[in-house]
């Protein structure tokens, strides 16, 4: 079977052997469903990376491993291949392991798996739980540096984190619910992906901290979890929402926006004021309908500009004046929004 990439390229991307692919490439037997979809999937890459294979320089493979719905992913890989032609620092070829859900031991495979055969890096979007801290220390005593994209994992030793303040972003949703609502009473709902996303953490402290402080008298309900994932979000929001009489706002960290407005339509819910995290298609087209008041926006390329640029600094490929910064909040309304290539 021909293909328009050498073998070799593929299964480096694919992190697999040269016989491995052609098994795959030549539909031969004895080869699992799952390294038959990764050696698709480097394919994928290869597509969106062509530039970067005639690129001189030395080759560095980067592992993103993200747990995070489809619209997320779909924004960070789109991230990465714009990002990677303005790169001079080295030849950053990504490869890509992207689930909506992972489970602790799904996450401890993937890095173990990568630790034996080997990457230049790993840019990290996983829970705040002991085992994969572990798991990431046992990366950097190997060598292979780990940057936390969008969540920390603060107490391991990752090389850097990239991504939002998300402390600061959290007090700066409870200031706009706070001015919006004016000193009503009523209730409030947030709601996080999951409960162990450090990152998400932050916001809730940040914003539970501003909100105890200006509006004492609004009662905050919790409807976290199911991943920010519509169908598995369902049922918590519905469940927390349905003895509500009064529901003045939402304050949603980890997305999954048009399922929590139509539970709460269903219900008969209609918030004051709704504010949401990150500018994936499904939050542009909601803001575009005025269903949500304000988005806290940062540019996602430059966390992953400065994830790479972490890794070339590791690798000894440039030298950067300070580390990789926190990025900064834009809020955005229906009438100010970011321009995007």
């Amino acid at each position: 079977m021909t293909h328009r990439f050498p073998i070799k390229e593929i299964a480096l991307q694919a992190g697999l052997g040269t016989a491995t692919v052609d098994r795959v490439l030549n539909d031969r037997p004895n080869v699992s469903p799952q390294t038959r979809q990764r050696v698709h999937a480097a394919i994928a890459e290869l597509k969106g990376q062509e530039t970067q294979l005639s690129a001189r320089g030395r080759r560095l493979f980067i592992d993103f491993v993200v747990e995070a719905p489809n619209r997320f992913t779909d924004e960070i890989k789109h991230a990465a291949e714009t990002i990677l032609p303005t790169l001079g620092a080295g030849v950053f070829r990504p490869r890509f392991i992207f689930q909506e859900v992972m489970t602790e031991d799904d996450v401890l495979a993937i890095l173990r798996r990568i630790g034996k055969r080997g990457s230049h890096g790993v840019c990290l979007k996983a829970r705040d739980l002991p085992r994969i801290c572990d798991a990431v220390n046992a990366l950097t005593a190997a060598g292979i540096p780990v940057v936390t994209l969008a969540t920390d994992i603060p107490n391991s030793s990752r090389t850097a984190y990239v991504g939002l303040d998300n402390a600061n972003a959290g007090r700066t949703a409870a200031y706009l619910m706070a001015k919006f609502l004016g000193g009503q009473a009523g209730t409030v709902l947030t709601t996080k992906s999951q409960h162990a996303f450090f990152g998400e953490e932050e916001r809730d402290s940040g914003f539970r901290e501003v909100m105890k402080r200006d509006c004492p008298d609004v009662e905050l309900i919790d409807a976290s979890g199911g991943a920010g994932v519509p169908w598995h979000m369902i049922n918590h929001v519905a469940e927390m929402v349905s003895d509500v009489k009064d529901l003045k706002g939402v304050y949603s960290m980890g997305g999954g926006n048009e399922a929590i407005l139509q539970i709460l339509a269903d219900q008969g819910h209609r918030p004051q004021v709704f504010i949401a995290h990150d500018l994936d298609k499904e939050n542009k087209r909601l803001l575009e309908q005025g269903v949500l008041t304000f988005v806290l926006y940062h540019e996602l390329r430059a966390d992953i500009r400065n994830a790479f640029l972490a890794f070339a600094q590791y690798h000894r490929l440039m030298q950067l004046d300070e580390t990789p910064h926190v990025s900064d909040i834009q809020i955005v309304t229906p009438f100010n929004p970011p321009h995007f290539s």
